[in-house]
């Protein structure tokens, strides 16, 4: 009888052993703002989520739930400090802890709006091809970053091909920058790749379920009612994310018109706008093309930019076209590259300071002074082209990826390859 006790304590105790929920996905950062921050993750089973966190490893010791059982586990951290280093665990109800409290498991929450502060941004297009080129262009950054997480990373869409299925965006992504993805906040932005398994207009699909983005301009700027487009303050810079893809792309649709009023009310000092498709790209893609991807790199070129440009923005990132391409800084040209005239460029130099000199603005964000177009598709595959359009200073095919560092009134951009080597750069002052 005995035996037979001791049998059945054993069994029941590898039942509780085998049930125990397992980490499948993440943590991940979302919406991150200066006091608060989104964790998701995922189990293999239903469980109710814990996060505990602090200050420190050893005083990590609040802990917040998630109401009910889920796989998908979403929770929101309130009342941060701004500009301070956190560290987490994720866990389930029984005080199991999928992740360790480590020097290694942490976020930093974004600092007071406003004040300018050193922000460096990671910037990746079209990574999502699960390829060992994916992960040469993620270790080249790492080590050129000399393994330290930059405060907030950008993607341009092309997330995770070719559907952007939940399997996809597994392989392409959360297991391609894990690490990443729990130390720094992600923003992202829908590319045709990742449309195929998501409807703007519904909000619905893989992309929405993946990501937490804001509706109400709880990150800063103005509520865009969507997830499809969106914007949010990071210390003085003001960052706007537009849908090419999957939205009306019309001059007074809904998205221009919540363009307009957004930009019309940032203070910040710098304006910095990504979406997928590029306005001048001469590489995989022809923005001279009107049958090239729907029209849609003309239609953004006509219709949105006049906006961005009125607006003051300085900086456009963009992917699609799988490579590196950097224009001088430009002021309305709307047209196609054979329409290009001297009177669109409002400087025809590198923008080195070592070279021709930095581009130079006015103090603040006064329109039609001149905004730089960044290419940045090739940081999963490259795909040739002519690499000719003659906005631009900088053409290459080549795999990399983009580091943007903005000090105060400096914003340098550089562009860096899967071989952590740099080859390209230049920088915006405002005086």
């Amino acid at each position: 009888m005995k035996l037979l006790f001791l049998s059945l304590i054993g069994v029941m105790a590898g039942c509780a052993w085998a049930a125990a929920p397992k980490l499948i996905r993440g943590p991940y950062l979302q919406l991150a703002t200066t006091n608060s921050m989104v964790i998701r993750w995922r189990t293999d089973r239903q469980t109710k989520g814990l996060v505990r966190y602090g200050l420190t490893a050893q005083t990590a010791t609040n802990v917040i739930a998630h109401a009910g059982e889920l796989t998908e586990h979403i929770i929101k951290l309130g009342a941060l400090q701004p500009a301070t280093r956190y560290f987490y665990s994720v866990g389930f109800e029984t005080n199991g802890w999928l992740s360790p409290v480590t020097n290694t498991v942490t976020f930093v929450t974004p600092p007071p709006v406003g004040p300018a502060r050193p922000t460096r941004v990671w910037v990746i297009g079209d990574p999502g091809t699960a390829t060992a080129d994916q992960r040469a262009v993620r270790d080249a950054f790492f080590q050129w970053n000399r393994g330290q997480a930059p405060d907030l990373w950008l993607m341009l869409g092309d997330n995770a091909y070719g559907a952007g299925t939940d399997a996809q965006f597994q392989g392409a992504v959360f297991s391609v920058y894990p690490w990443l993805l729990a130390n720094a906040p992600l923003w992202p932005t829908l590319g045709n790749h990742d449309a195929r398994s998501a409807n703007s207009g519904t909000q619905s699909g893989i992309y929405y379920d993946i990501f937490t983005l804001p509706t109400q301009g709880q990150a800063g700027g103005l509520p865009s009612g969507t997830e499809a487009y969106y914007s949010f303050d990071y210390a003085n810079l003001h960052f706007v994310c537009l849908d090419s893809q999957d939205t009306d792309r019309s001059k007074h649709g809904m998205m221009a018109e919540w363009l307009r009023d957004d930009l019309a009310s940032t203070s910040r000092d710098w304006i910095v706008c990504f979406f997928h498709h590029p306005p001048y790209t001469k590489g995989s893609h022809d923005s001279d093309k009107r049958s090239d991807s729907g029209a849609r790199l003309v239609e953004v070129r006509e219709n949105l930019l006049p906006i961005l440009e009125e607006g003051g923005v300085d900086l456009v990132l963009t992917g699609h076209s799988h490579s590196y391409e950097r224009s001088y800084l430009l002021d309305g040209h709307y047209g196609y590259s054979t329409n290009l005239t001297a009177s669109h460029f409002k400087n025809r130099g590198d923008g080195r300071e070592d070279g021709d000199g930095a581009y130079r603005k006015p103090a603040g964000t006064q329109p039609r002074q001149g905004a730089v177009y960044v290419v940045a598709g090739s940081s999963g595959q490259v795909s040739g082209g002519k690499l000719n359009h003659p906005v631009n200073y900088v053409s290459l095919s080549k795999l990399g990826s983009v580091v943007l560092d903005v000090n105060g009134a400096e914003l340098n951009l550089k562009f860096i390859t899967q071989k952590a080597e740099l080859r390209d750069y230049f920088t915006i002052r405002k005086p």
